[in-house]
């Protein structure tokens, strides 16, 4: 466990107003013991919410290139189909993660890939939860497309507390799966835009964890079969099933042959013993002209 290079600053901040109250409660009240007290556990308690909101864990990620990993730690707060407007502007499957104030809230890549869009918007700093959070609030868009020319959407949207969101990508950077991509600071959400027909592997109010979770499983090109080319594949095999047919003179005589282990040509052979067997030369009829000979002999 490490603190983020984020929380430097607050931290320090932190800790020098934590000093200032604490020693103007003991310059003005010297004899109250209660109230010193107190103080000093309210005190102890910040500096701890405060270390742990920018704790970063040391996490060993293993790449996959269909698993779309979850972006950062919280709760599932929204699965539902909707239509993407910025970027993408097509019907996908979004899938929305709520960070609250305790969570580790660094951000991180959910599939590796090329960085083809990134914009920052100014705006509103509605709770993470409400519904136009999506839209108005502070926020990031990030697109990355990766090697099979998917494209997953993902965003950072500020929260109530949230007053700053803190980003590592731009356009046209090569990321890897699981590395850190941004911050976001006290409550947020992030917004990730899958492909429709992609196997969602998370529920409702489930907890994920940032670079562990898997969301969901996408569709790679070599693992689906087309409609059309599979109507084309199973024409192609009724073709060469009927031909074989009309060869063999009886359609019971294709089970004879193993079509997927012996090649079509070898079936062609079959039939053609019986065509190409020899046969006896009729004999020729002697004309006269090949008598005479033999008739003149006699006479003589």
């Amino acid at each position: 466990m490490t603190i983020h290079k984020e929380g430097y600053t607050s931290i320090a901040l932190t800790v020098l107003f934590i000093f200032v109250v604490n020693a103007l409660i003991q310059f003005y009240f010297p004899d109250a013991n209660t109230v010193k007290w107190i103080v000093y556990i309210l005190s102890f308690l910040l500096f701890v919410i405060i270390l742990q909101f920018f704790r970063s864990p040391i996490l060993h990620i293993s790449t996959n290139e269909t698993h779309v990993l979850c972006p950062a730690d919280g709760k599932v707060v929204v699965i539902e189909e909707a239509n993407e407007t910025e970027f993408l502007k097509d019907r996908r499957i979004q899938i929305s993660v709520f960070m609250s104030p305790v969570n580790v809230h660094v951000n991180r890549n959910p599939i590796s890939g090329v960085v083809k869009y990134f914009k920052y918007h100014p705006g509103k700093y509605l709770v993470a939860w409400h519904p136009k959070s999506s839209t108005e609030n502070e926020r990031t868009t990030v697109v990355t497309e990766n090697s099979e020319g998917t494209m997953v959407l993902f965003r950072q949207i500020a929260g109530a507390l949230a007053r700053r969101i803190v980003w590592y990508v731009k356009e046209g950077d090569v990321v890897e799966q699981g590395q850190q991509f941004g911050f976001i600071k006290f409550g947020s959400r992030v917004d990730v835009f899958l492909p429709l027909g992609t196997k969602i592997n998370v529920k409702l109010n489930q907890v994920v964890k940032g670079g562990r979770t898997v969301l969901a499983e996408l569709q790679t090109s070599g693992s689906l079969v087309k409609e059309e080319e599979l109507a084309e594949i199973l024409e192609k095999e009724e073709s060469v099933t009927g031909k074989l047919s009309n060869e063999h003179g009886e359609p019971t005589l294709v089970i004879e042959h193993d079509v997927t282990d012996k090649p079509v040509e070898s079936t062609d052979e079959a039939p053609a013993a019986p065509v190409k067997t020899p046969r006896a030369k009729p004999a020729v009829k002697k004309t006269d002209s090949d008598k005479a000979p033999t008739t003149r002999k006699k006479k003589e």
